[in-house]
C-alpha cells in the first residue's frame, strides 16, 4: 500500500495586508495635505460678483493673496504688509517666471486698497496676478 504525503493545492501566495495598509497610509496622508492646501480659500470674505468669472481652482504653483474688509493683506494663513508680499512674489517669480498670482479680496474692501495690491504684485514681477470672484446668481 502506498502512503502519500499529504499535497498542499495551493501554491506560493502572497501577503496583502501590508499593501493595502500602505495604501491606506497614502490615502489619508493626500487627504490631510490637501485640507491644508484648500485652508486659503475658506477664509470667510464675501467675494464680489462678475459675469466673466470662472471656477475657484488652486494649483500646486499658486500664490493666493487674500484682502480682508479692513483691509489687511493675508498669505500663507498670516498678515503681512505691502513690502512683505512684494518679496514674496519676487522671490517666488525669479524662481518660477511663470508664476501665478491669484488675489482674493472682499467685495467692502476700498477700490484703492485693491488697486495697491494688484499693483504690487505686478511690479513684484508676476505676470497676470488673477483677481477672484464669484458669478452672479
Amino acid at each position: 500500500m502506498l502512503i502519500g504525503t499529504a499535497k498542499s493545492e495551493h501554491g506560493p501566495s502572497i501577503e496583502l495586508t501590508p499593501i493595502i495598509d500602505m495604501v491606506f497610509l497614502l490615502l489619508i496622508f493626500f487627504l490631510v495635505a490637501t485640507t491644508y492646501q484648500q485652508s486659503e480659500r475658506q477664509m470667510q470674505i464675501a467675494l464680489p460678483e462678475a459675469e466673466g468669472s470662472g471656477p475657484l481652482s488652486t494649483t500646486l504653483r499658486e500664490i493666493i493673496v487674500t484682502v480682508d474688509a479692513s483691509g489687511g493683506v493675508v498669505v500663507g494663513g498670516r498678515e503681512i504688509s505691502l513690502d512683505e508680499l512684494r518679496a514674496i512674489v519676487g522671490d517666488a517669480v525669479e524662481r518660477n517666471p511663470d508664476q501665478k498670482v491669484s488675489v482674493r479680496g472682499d467685495r467692502d474692501v476700498p477700490y484703492g486698497t485693491m488697486a495697491r495690491v494688484l499693483d504690487v504684485c505686478r511690479a513684484a514681477g508676476a505676470p497676470q496676478p488673477f483677481l477672484d470672484t464669484v458669478p452672479i446668481r
